[in-house]
């Protein structure tokens, strides 16, 4: 199937879905707390993207909040990651506190993290790089170990030191499990980011989902979680081009082999 062809049938099944929601919510469901979908476009077109000063003060400090949050997880995720792949001394130390820290849900810590550092951006920005940090390690981990030995020894014997190994052996072939973590993190980090603004906070499209919940704004409700879903869409999309970037090298290679 050529590129066209995948991506009619993707946009086909995008519209049977949108046109099941349509049906069902004028059939089945009560308008009041199941919208039509034309309803939601509408709304969401005239109460977010028609509004600048909505995106202004709620949309873009979100997205920048959950970039922040991402972006540390992702420098600091890699660099454990890493560490941890490559000795197995730090291996053995570690993981026993990862595990028990990846086990804690992340919303847990939110009374905690108000209490530590207040309720500015700072502790969202902090709640979101907590949370996403885990599949970038134990991914980075992954992609580190399954490195052939015999690559990291060819470059030793061509007199390349232990920086230049990892920056042109190691890090490009752990490349493929390092993106894996980043695409799963990055839409937990949608999530978080969410969270994080539903309480203790006066912005953000989290603060305004709530408070369209509390006041029984159902059509604001909807139209706040299509914008969710259209932003981590479009986040994912352009991690990809990155990825695809950064990856091509590996992708041909693949082509070649099979």
């Amino acid at each position: 199937m050529n590129a066209l062809g995948g991506l009619a049938l993707r946009l086909s099944v995008l519209a049977a879905l949108l046109a099941t929601w349509q049906l069902m919510a004028v059939i089945v469901a009560d308008p009041v707390f199941w919208p039509t979908f034309t309803d939601v476009g509408a709304h969401l077109a005239s109460s977010w993207i028609a509004n600048p000063t909505r995106l202004a003060e709620h949309l873009l400090p979100s997205v920048a909040r959950l970039l922040a949050g991402w972006g540390a997880a992702a420098v600091a995720g890699i660099a454990v990651g890493v560490l941890i792949g490559l000795s197995r001394r730090a291996r053995d130390y570690v993981n026993p506190i990862i595990g028990f820290l990846r086990a804690i849900p992340p919303p847990a810590l939110l009374p905690l993290f108000i209490v530590l550092l207040g309720i500015g951006d700072g502790m969202k920005v902090a709640m979101i790089g907590f949370g996403v940090v885990w599949p970038i390690i134990f991914n980075t981990v992954d992609g580190v170990r399954s490195v052939n030995p015999l690559h990291t020894e060819t470059g030793r014997l061509y007199g390349l030191g232990a920086a230049d190994r990892l920056l042109r052996i190691v890090l490009p072939a752990a490349g493929p499990g390092i993106f894996a973590g980043l695409r799963i993190s990055l839409s937990i980090a949608v999530i978080l980011m969410v969270i994080s603004e539903l309480y203790a906070a006066t912005n953000g499209v989290g603060f305004q989902l709530v408070q369209a919940q509390r006041g029984f704004r159902t059509l604001d409700v909807w139209a706040t979680i299509l914008l969710l879903g259209i932003l981590g869409y479009a986040l994912n999309a352009m991690l990809e081009l990155v990825e695809g970037r950064a990856l091509r090298w590996h992708r041909g290679a693949m082509r070649t082999v099979a």
